[in-house]
C-alpha cells in the first residue's frame, strides 16, 4: 500500500495569468517555468523553432501564436508549490478565463508596457473583481519601442480604478533595459547572461537615486492610505520603512 501526504495549504498557491491578447501571458509563464527549473529551455510562442511554448499544447495555438484553451502547470519556488493557469486573452475565449478564476488564490494581471490598459484588460479586471481574486500587476514588454511603465501605472489607476503603486523601477528602457530596482529593499538587480538568469545585486545607480526615493515615497503613500502602521512613516516623509513591515503591508493590502 503506497503512502501519500497532502501538501500544507500554507505553502501551496493556485495563480492565474490574465491579460489582453498578445500581452505576453504564455511567454511570461514559459519564463517562470524556466527560472524555477521546471523546464530546461525557453521556446518561443509561435514555434519558430518547431517546438513552441510548453503551455500551448494545441497545434492551432502554436501555429497562430495565441492561447485558445486554459492550461495548467506546476512549479516550485523555494518551499512553495505553485499551480499556474495560463488563460486566453482573446475575447472569443472569455469563458475559459471565467472557468479559471473560480479556483484561483490570486492572479497576475499582465499589462503591455507599450500599449497600457487595453479593452480586454478591462474585461479581465471586471472578472477578477466579480470573483474577488487578489492580483498583482506585471508590466511586460519594457524592451519594446515606446514602452512607458509610468503611463501604464497611471492608466491602471484611471481606467481600472485600482490603488496601484510601483514596487520596482526599471533600469533603462527599450533596447537599453538592464534590470530593475527593488523599492522595498532599495537594491538594484541586473539580469545578466545569455538568458538573463544570472541575477546580480548592486547598489542603486547614482543617477537614479533621487527618482527611486521619490517612487518609494509614492509606494509608502499608497500603503499609508489603508495601513496605520505605514502612516507614521508617510507623515514624516521617511522612506526607511523596515523591509519586513513593508512586505507585510503590501501582502495584506493586496489580499484585501
Amino acid at each position: 500500500m503506497r503512502a501519500f501526504s497532502l501538501l500544507d495549504p500554507k505553502i501551496m498557491r493556485n495563480i492565474g495569468i490574465s491579460a489582453h491578447i498578445d500581452s505576453g501571458k504564455t511567454t511570461l509563464t514559459e519564463r517562470i517555468l524556466f527560472y524555477t527549473g521546471r523546464i530546461d529551455e525557453i521556446h518561443e510562442v509561435k514555434g519558430s523553432d518547431n517546438v513552441g511554448a510548453k503551455m500551448d499544447s494545441m497545434e492551432l495555438e502554436r501555429e497562430k501564436g495565441i492561447t485558445i484553451k486554459s492550461a495548467a502547470t506546476h512549479c516550485e519556488w523555494k518551499d512553495h508549490h505553485i499551480n499556474i493557469i495560463d488563460t486566453p486573452g482573446h475575447v472569443d475565449f472569455t469563458v475559459e478565463v471565467e472557468r479559471a478564476l473560480r479556483v484561483l488564490d490570486g492572479a497576475i494581471l499582465l499589462v503591455c508596457g507599450a500599449s497600457g490598459v487595453q479593452p480586454q484588460t478591462l474585461t479581465v479586471d471586471k472578472q477578477m473583481k466579480r470573483y474577488s481574486v487578489p492580483r498583482v500587476i506585471f508590466i511586460n514588454k519594457l524592451d519594446r519601442m515606446g514602452a512607458d511603465p509610468w503611463f501604464c501605472i497611471q492608466s491602471v489607476r484611471e481606467r481600472l480604478g485600482l490603488n496601484c503603486a510601483p514596487v520596482q523601477v526599471n533600469i533603462g528602457i527599450e533596447n537599453g533595459l538592464q534590470g530593475v530596482v527593488d523599492l522595498v529593499r532599495m537594491k538594484a538587480l541586473y539580469f545578466e547572461g545569455e538568458k538573463g538568469n544570472e541575477v546580480v545585486e548592486r547598489d542603486i545607480p547614482q543617477d537614479m537615486a533621487d527618482f527611486c526615493k521619490e517612487k518609494k515615497l509614492e509606494l509608502i503613500a499608497s500603503l499609508a492610505e489603508h495601513d496605520p502602521n505605514i502612516e507614521e512613516y508617510f507623515l514624516n516623509e521617511d522612506a526607511n520603512v523596515p523591509v519586513d513591515v513593508m512586505k507585510k503591508s503590501i501582502r495584506q493590502l493586496t489580499i484585501e
